[in-house]
């Protein structure tokens, strides 16, 4: 993987995502339909904020276990919205930006997404720590790389 190449590269580009208005019960149906991890959250394409499944699940907080649990947990995800739980103020980048200021933000602030946005705030892509693994992974090794790793 060339790192100074642009981030639009590698950038997953099939998004799925809520409004800010979408109840929990979307939130979740999406996470589990779509193996996701993280969801970005938009108004009229413009970022918002961004829910992940870690905070989704800690929001929770657990539920499920009981029936008398089911019922509070059903409660809790028509209740709140997207926007409750979402994360605002968050890193964002360039689809022209390079993968290595990408990985420099991964590594200092342990984040494991990025959402890419145009220079209105357009959402057009999101970078995850599953693209990068991805990109190395596809990378073609020559022979000559081997023999000088020898």
């Amino acid at each position: 993987m060339n790192i100074l190449a642009p981030i639009k590269t590698i950038m997953s580009t099939h998004l799925i995502t809520v409004n800010p208005e979408d109840k929990l019960s979307k939130v979740q149906e999406l996470f589990d339909t779509h193996n996701i991890h993280h969801l970005p959250v938009v108004r009229y394409k413009e970022l918002v904020g961004l829910i992940s499944k870690t905070d989704f699940l800690h929001f929770m907080r657990g539920y499920n276990q009981s029936e008398e649990d089911r019922y509070v947990n059903e409660a809790r995800l028509r209740a709140y919205k997207a926007e409750d739980i979402m994360t605002t103020g968050l890193a964002k980048l360039s689809p022209e930006d390079r993968i290595n200021v990408a990985l420099e933000v991964f590594l200092v602030n342990r984040f494991h997404a990025i959402p890419i946005v145009s220079d209105s705030n357009e959402l057009v892509g999101i970078l995850t720590t599953f693209d990068i693994i991805k990109a190395v992974s596809q990378e073609k090794i020559t022979p000559e790389q081997i023999l000088e790793n020898l």
